[in-house]
């Protein structure tokens, strides 16, 4: 009996007599380092999602936006991606430097197509790929343990518009977020941003919720 699955796993695997299908899929398909396919549907996404954990077990998801390339593989067991300007609570990474443990699931909605990769991630300020993703203020490697395709029944097909006119870009002026304009965070602005101050007051404008 594999030793890869919990005991909650194991639990419904039984209740739903699925466990010689886990076993098989597990052994067949979730492997320890990325292939070279999975290398390059990786890094021609644009977005990824990163699950992270706290030092109390708490998880957290996040979505993650940039320009094809965001995340780079290093290696068959190394993946890299940049951190960006955000809103200042460092949820995701203040999470890695907590516990590393880390998720990222990277969909292809247009191919309708997955690959999960799981593993041990750890932050630094000084990373030399730091320069590869323009105003990339930290680094994130993942030190792979598992990766993986699933299946693809339940994604909806959909297509880009456009990108986010606010990812970096080299040689291009990135907009000031819309949101460090309102009133309720101008006196707390951190000092590269304190110029932005100004007393707007329409929060879900600011965030895309109106």
């Amino acid at each position: 009996m594999s030793e890869y699955f919990n005991q909650g796993q194991r639990q419904l695997q039984e209740t739903f007599e699925t466990m010689p299908l886990a076993d098989r899929l597990q052994a067949g398909i979730i492997a320890p380092e990325i292939n070279p396919l999975d290398a390059e549907f990786i890094e021609a996404q644009n977005m990824f999602f990163l699950a992270t954990v706290d030092d109390k077990g708490q998880a957290n998801c996040s979505y993650k936006g940039g320009q094809k390339g965001l995340v780079k593989v290093v290696d068959p067991t190394t993946l890299a991606f940049p951190i960006y300007d955000g809103n200042g609570m460092f949820m995701s990474a203040g999470n890695v430097l907590v516990n590393g443990q880390v998720g990222l699931l990277f969909v292809d909605f247009n191919k309708q197509a997955r690959v999960r990769v799981n593993g041990v991630a750890s932050i630094t300020q000084n990373d030399p790929l730091l320069s590869h993703w323009p105003e990339a203020v930290l680094v994130v490697r993942v030190a792979v343990r598992e990766t993986f395709p699933n299946c693809p029944r339940y994604i909806h097909k959909m297509a880009l518009v456009e990108e986010s006119a606010f990812v970096p870009k080299a040689q291009c002026a990135t907009p000031d977020a819309p949101w460090k304009k309102l009133e309720i965070v101008a006196d707390v602005l951190p000092p590269k941003d304190a110029h932005l101050a100004s007393n707007e007051q329409d929060v879900l404008a600011a965030i895309n919720r109106n």
